[in-house]
């Protein structure tokens, strides 16, 4: 039975993407912090799709136990998906450290520390998939939060690389660009209905993406013609407008 590993696997897209690949016969190891408030999600997920999951306890920020994390596996997953994330408060960080600190640590170090073991155990193998939800926020900085989308930039620009590297090793890795994404995370946010996508919708693209080894993604086509025509417009422009 194939296998996939859900990283950050408490969140609303990250259950949308365990749900789709229970219903597709793979084992699901969920992985997450205060990893008891996902029993119920596994019983039903067990009983529902006859599946075979189990769940992990890790931490994205803790990274000397990232190691320990990956070799206490049962098994191995054939997949793994890095879905966590924190918005965090762009305010507050602008003038707290630690508020910054967190931001990048959870959206962009943590990620980087442990796909970086991920990759070095595929590369052995000679075979697998790394799946890394990014954000459309990366591609350009805008003030409303500039912080958040550096860390975002960083780990495209990491997956970009990955991508290049391990496909030499028959491994592949897979970026997302979700755009909004109607969660418990965007709540408090004012979201256009149009541009915003449901959980499921990323899921269904992630496990599309995965089988037919796309490189990146955007879950709704048209983001990618909207930072394309954000990414466009001049410096000079750019700077004086309020986004």
């Amino acid at each position: 039975m194939p296998s996939v590993l859900i990283l950050g696997a408490a969140s609303d897209m990250a259950i949308a993407i365990a749900k789709k690949y229970a219903s597709e016969n793979y084992q699901v190891l969920l992985a997450a912090r205060n990893v008891n408030r996902l029993d119920a999600l596994q019983a039903d997920m067990n009983i529902r799709s006859n599946a075979q999951c189990s769940l992990h306890e890790f931490d994205a920020t803790d990274f000397q136990s990232h190691a320990s994390f990956w070799n206490s596996l049962p098994v191995k997953p054939s997949i793994t998906i890095c879905v966590f994330g924190y918005l965090g408060d762009q305010e507050k960080a602008m003038t707290d450290w630690n508020e910054s600190e967190k931001i990048i640590q959870a959206n962009y170090t943590g990620a980087v520390s442990i796909l970086n073991i991920a990759a070095q155990y595929y590369i052995s193998q000679q075979s697998g998939t790394i799946v890394g939800i990014s954000s459309v926020a990366g591609e350009r900085g805008r003030q409303s939060n500039y912080i958040y989308g550096s860390a975002k930039a960083g780990f495209t620009a990491y997956l970009a690389g990955l991508r290049n590297r391990l496909f030499h090793s028959g491994v592949h890795v897979v970026s997302v660009q979700p755009g909004f994404v109607n969660t418990q995370m965007t709540a408090h946010l004012k979201l256009p209905p149009l541009l915003t996508a449901e959980p499921k919708e990323v899921a269904d693209a992630v496990y599309s993406a995965v089988v037919k080894k796309k490189n990146t993604i955007y879950v709704k086509w048209f983001w990618r013609w909207i930072m394309l025509i954000i990414k466009m417009v001049p410096e000079f422009i750019f700077k004086k407008m309020k986004m």
